[in-house]
């Protein structure tokens, strides 16, 4: 249950659902397994596991939810393999050549042969809603797998008006200061012994350093040449460790003894309880960091602002689903 990646959201209109409302909607979207002919599936199972049949568990103002995706793994080359082997086969029986019309049905007629025989692997990923903050936060490292989540969530409850935290600065410009040599963090943030420096630009170069003290000359005269601060490992009041990107991605989220110290002081009897107590804990912490964060990268943007911020990233976001809409077309 406990998170490893963060990729967070605001939500620009108040979460109102409550968590009875919430499950009864996610029921629509129960995961499924692949049937013979499905190359994956994607549907929503409870988060405790075997310890619950629930869709949702809530503490307090916090609600988990937990998906899972199952795929078939017919790989590139098998496909390729017996296609050709079609294709010489139809060539040499028939003395003909083999449009590329023909080929693509020939392909989709192997697929649906290959898929019932193929093995499947499956994967979990959990997010949590923080109603009184107006948070969604996913355990995800990559912003494809949280769409993949969010875009469930939004067909489950019928909208889910959320957007990319509006900071007021780019991280990479805070990230960067903290590694001058006379530069002090906010409290009660540290820094860590991991960063990626990169040059401005798509093709600029980039330097990666681990277990390296980040304030060393070798790593300054990288900042003095230019290079900006990509990745910085940080840890958090002594209760976290992470490392922190320039796309607002929390990576490597570990939680210290100081954490593990909360939860030797709950008498938890059973799994269910054991769960509710990691939850309870784990999201209440950070609620904490997530408010220092925001409030070191120079808080977010005014009210005033907000309104055109989001329609810049509506606009962005629908761009994205129409290339992808187009691109699925152009493959089909």
């Amino acid at each position: 249950m406990w998170f490893k990646h963060l990729i967070f959201y605001r939500f620009t209109q108040p979460f109102t659902l409550t968590a009875d409302e919430l499950e009864e909607k996610l029921t629509a979207k129960c995961f499924k397994p692949c049937g013979s002919q499905d190359i994956s599936t994607y549907g929503w199972v409870p988060p405790l596991g075997r310890h619950g049949d629930m869709l949702t568990h809530s503490a307090g103002d916090f609600i988990i939810i937990t998906a899972r995706k199952e795929e078939k793994i017919l790989p590139a080359s098998v496909i390729r393999d017996a296609l050709d082997e079609k294709i010489e086969t139809i060539e040499q029986e028939q003395n003909r050549k083999v449009a590329s019309k023909e080929k693509k049905l020939l392909k989709d007629d192997i697929l649906m042969t290959l898929l019932p025989r193929a093995f499947t692997r499956h994967q979990t990923i959990s997010a949590y809603i923080d109603r009184q903050e107006g948070w969604l936060i996913v355990d995800a490292s990559s912003h494809n797998k949280a769409e993949e989540l969010t875009s469930c969530l939004r067909d489950s409850i019928g909208s889910l008006p959320v957007i990319n935290p509006p900071v007021k600065n780019a991280p990479s410009h805070f990230m960067t200061q903290w590694l001058s040599p006379k530069a002090v963090l906010p409290v009660p943030f540290a820094l860590g012994d991991e960063c990626e420096l990169r040059e401005p630009g798509d093709e600029g170069g980039q330097i990666k350093a681990s277990k390296q003290e980040l304030t060393a000359e070798e790593i300054t005269g990288h900042l003095d040449a230019g290079k900006q601060v990509s990745k910085l490992a940080l840890s958090w009041d002594d209760a976290l460790t992470f490392v922190l990107g320039d796309d607002l991605v929390i990576r490597k989220l570990k939680f210290t003894e100081v954490i593990q110290d909360q939860l030797d002081a709950i008498n938890a009897e059973t799994a269910a309880e054991q769960f509710d107590a990691d939850f309870s804990v784990m999201t209440l912490t950070l609620r904490k960091l997530l408010t220092d964060l925001i409030n070191a990268l120079g808080g977010e943007i005014d009210e005033a602002s907000r309104g055109e911020y989001i329609e810049k990233k509506i606009l962005e976001v629908s761009k994205k689903q129409q290339t992808a809409e187009e691109t699925a077309q152009e493959t089909a």
